[in-house]
């Protein structure tokens, strides 16, 4: 059997029978190497090479600054979107949308901004009146902007396996980004129309002021990480940095929200996550060197293309694959595996890296909202305390609304392309 394939099947078979992501790629790896008669110290070789990358550096500096936030600036952005929508029907709803967009321009992670947000909003839509499903389901649902808005550490780790431009991703998700949350917004506000939702009580101009005022702070957050990136004064791994720094200072000497205790919490949680996401790029090296030593990129290649020509078609096969293993996998672990598989056909296709990552990102990110791993639908549920099923179908208007930007990602290259190419 072909190496590289022996690593795609193990992986697979090791992830749904519950394995951890980390020790199935580790096990599938060695069984590749071992196949292929490779001498096993290419994987800790490869692996350091994997890691040897300062890009990789921001990952657990968004990772900290998205936990530092929770302890004060979450707070405030969420008073900020209550008081610009709090007026409207199904206000909660869309303020849990809005804050979501904002709080992922810092963070990167869906399960953080499921967490973070849906842990305020999440109990308050309830005792307004909201419907429990509901309110979980939008919560779950709004998550999937904390990876696409940028930074998003799903695209930097896409970068790190493609050698693509980080900046030049972050700047291409700003409009699929946009579009979805405005998509969400939408439907926030029609629901709650519909369904007669409570709004609450209409802020006046010295109210709007007070929290504007005292929201200054956390807002020019994500204007200050995102503008130094964008404008090319700081590199993604500073502006990481930069955005810890800023967390803890507004939170712990302006806010004072934040006790030194609580921020060795906040090391200790980022540092468990951030472990789990390392060792996946690290020994992802070492099995992308597997599969590409075995040209089991051009074996798929060719299949693909001896079952079809048609580029349409070819696109749609990528995406139905990309939203199943959605399904099933960490995101992480889906990057790892398929990037390389698909990067020589998607070559051949003549695809931007760029816009194959808007893809991949896409279909990833709505991969945290379906059954049976979507993680921010089981943190939604239980943060709501309702069954996954009604949760689910609570998500399907938002799923099929990502879908809908999905599609426009595929087949309108201009609708990601555009702005990195103007800036370029």
């Amino acid at each position: 059997m072909n190496a590289g394939l022996l690593v795609f099947i193990l992986l697979l078979v090791l992830s749904l029978l519950g394995l951890p992501i980390y020790l199935a790629i580790s096990i599938a790896t060695m069984a590749g190497l071992a196949s292929a008669g490779f001498p096993m110290e290419v994987i800790v070789q490869k692996t350091f090479s994997g890691l040897n990358s300062s890009a990789l550096l921001s990952i657990p500096l968004f990772i900290l600054a998205g936990n530092v936030m929770s302890f004060g600036i979450t707070q405030k952005l969420l008073d900020t979107a209550n008081v610009l929508l709090g007026r409207v029907r199904g206000s909660l709803a869309a303020v849990t949308v809005l804050a979501s967009a904002l709080f992922g321009a810092i963070s990167g992670s869906a399960v953080a901004t499921c967490a973070a947000i849906g842990g305020m909003t999440i109990p308050a839509m309830i005792e307004n009146g909201y419907d429990r499903h509901f309110a979980s389901g939008c919560a779950t649902s709004s998550s999937v902007l904390g990876p696409l808005v940028p930074p998003s550490i799903v695209l930097i780790v896409y970068a790190s396996l493609t050698e693509t431009s980080v900046q030049k991703l972050f700047i291409a998700t700003i409009a699929p980004a946009l579009l979805l949350a405005v998509l969400f917004l939408g439907y926030c506000l029609i629901y709650g129309k519909r369904h007669n939702l409570p709004r609450q009580e209409k802020a006046s101009g010295k109210q709007i002021a007070r929290t504007l005022r005292g929201s200054i702070w956390a807002l020019l957050m994500p204007i200050i990480v995102l503008g130094s990136i964008f404008a090319g004064i700081c590199t993604v791994t500073e502006a990481a940095a930069v955005s810890v720094i800023y967390s803890v200072v507004i939170n712990m000497f302006v806010y004072r929200t934040m006790t030194f205790k609580q921020l060795c919490n906040a090391l200790f949680t980022s540092a468990v996550s951030v472990a789990t996401i390392m060792i996946l790029i690290g020994i992802s090296k070492a099995s992308s060197y597997v599969v590409i030593a075995d040209r089991l990129p051009q074996l798929f290649m060719e299949f693909m293309t001896g079952l079809t020509s048609n580029k349409v078609v070819i696109l749609i096969i990528i995406n139905i694959i990309l939203l199943i293993l959605g399904c099933l996998m960490d995101s992480t672990a889906i990057l790892v595996m398929m990037v390389p598989l698909m990067l020589s056909l998607i070559k051949s296709l003549g695809m931007d890296l760029i816009q194959f990552g808007m893809i991949c990102s896409v279909n990833i990110n709505l991969g945290v909202i379906t059954p049976p791993v979507g993680v921010s639908i089981l943190v939604g549920s239980k943060i709501g305390q309702a069954g996954i099923g009604g949760v689910f179908k609570s998500c399907l208007p938002f799923f099929l609304m990502g879908l809908l930007v999905l599609l426009l990602v595929t087949y309108v290259p201009a609708f990601s392309m555009l702005l990195p190419t103007l800036l370029n």
